[in-house]
């Protein structure tokens, strides 16, 4: 069950805008699943204080080589209570289907986390099939969605070859459709901020994915900007993304960001930025703001969970980052969406005839007309102030909704 949206986050109890207008042809439709999450703690109860509809299982203990153990041996609970929970909770679940058991894999000296040989090519395909069979019998339509593998394209989690990849993926989605022909197949995904680590996987991965057919439902990709970047940053990268698409003649198919959050160290020597405050609540803000302006279907926030120095934004009850992740999700969810880009992006929102709108600048600021019909703005950090329509005001980073006050 989703938990009840509270009054703290929601400063925005200001949810109408101008006259009844019928949805445009070219709107998007946003349901809850675009707004995603990681939660480490999810099989013993975990929950977190804000609506998301959909969550990806990984780094929470349920990874292949902690279920099967063996070749033999099965430790399925932290599994069977993580999907029991997200179920609860009405999740979508997205589960990750790597990494390599040491006991499974080829080369034991690839990779460590989170066992040796985790990087690893499974050291034959039947492995790999017989574990994949197990799980999509074992959980049929309790789980929705199956990625095929975390970060590919970084030796950390996958030291085989982008073929090979594509070869473990076409068994998975063959098995997939045979036992639960409606749960999507997701690609393995490829960080994006390490760039010739992206050029050479990814394309690579789409060949092979195209010699097999394209057996994937949904391309996948890690949008995390390097230490210093911004949702800017991000945006870029999402271009990067669909031009590598277009090049390898990939069929229209979604796209996900399965894993984001800013500051993290690196590459190299760029340093860990903490992000805090108002920037905090705009830049989670502008992440699900940008996924519908630029063509993603789906963002999961990593993580809901105690605060680390590894993350530049730390999301947790009452937080800046939550109060802004939230007042975006009731912005967004329920609405046919159409978005703009200009010095000053907008996204005009209808729910059910009722129009209201959100304004950004990606970088610096820029001049805004107050929309028809709107008296009340609310900031993403959950600032309200009235609002006179047709008057000037001053747009910067800061996501803003303009509408009616209810």
């Amino acid at each position: 069950m989703r938990r009840a949206v509270t009054a703290a986050l929601v400063s925005l109890a200001v949810l109408a805008g101008s006259a009844a207008v019928a949805p445009s042809a070219n709107a998007v439709v946003i349901d809850d699943t675009s707004f995603g999450m990681h939660v480490p703690n999810i099989s013993t109860g975990g929950d977190p204080g804000v609506n998301y509809g959909a969550i990806r299982l990984w780094d929470s203990g349920v990874s292949w080589g902690l279920v099967q153990q063996t070749a033999k041996k099965y430790w399925w609970n932290g599994l069977d209570a993580s999907i029991a929970n997200a179920n609860k909770q009405g999740a979508s679940i997205l589960y990750v289907l790597g990494s390599t058991p040491k006991w499974a894999a080829k080369n034991t000296k690839q990779g460590t986390y989170p066992n040796k040989g985790a990087a690893s090519m499974p050291s034959s395909s039947k492995i790999w099939k017989d574990w994949v069979t197990s799980v999509v019998k074992r959980y049929g339509a309790s789980i929705d969605a199956y990625q095929i593998w975390n970060e590919a394209n970084l030796s950390t989690f996958w030291q085989g070859t982008p073929d090979e990849m594509a070869d473990l993926t076409k068994q998975a989605y063959t098995i997939i459709r045979k036992y639960d022909p409606t749960a999507k197949v997701v690609a393995a995904s490829s960080t994006v901020r390490l760039t010739s680590a992206f050029n050479k996987f990814f394309p690579a991965y789409l060949k092979g994915l195209k010699k097999r057919g394209w057996p994937v439902d949904v391309f996948s990709v890690h949008l995390y900007p390097a230490g210093t970047g911004t949702p800017a940053t991000r945006a870029g990268y999402i271009t990067t993304v669909q031009a590598a698409l277009a090049k390898a003649g990939a069929p229209a198919r979604p796209l996900w960001d399965t894993e984001i959050n800013y500051g993290l160290a690196g590459p190299g020597s760029v340093p860990h930025v903490t992000i805090v405050g108002d920037d905090a609540a705009a830049w989670v803000s502008q992440t699900y703001l940008d996924d519908v302006r630029l063509g993603v279907q789906r963002a999961y926030w990593y993580y809901w969970y105690a605060p680390t120095t590894l993350l530049g934004i730390n999301m947790i009850d009452g937080s800046a980052p939550a109060i802004g992740y939230q007042n975006t999700y009731n912005w967004l969810v329920g609405g046919d969406v159409n978005c703009s880009t200009a010095a000053v992006n907008i996204c005009s929102i209808n729910k059910a005839g009722v129009i209201s709108t959100v304004a950004w600048a990606s970088t610096g600021s820029g001049a805004f007309t107050v929309p028809a019909g709107a008296t009340v703005q609310t900031t993403a950090a959950g600032v309200t102030t009235p609002v006179v329509a047709g008057s000037p005001v001053t747009i910067g980073i800061m996501p803003t909704w303009f509408g009616a006050a209810s």
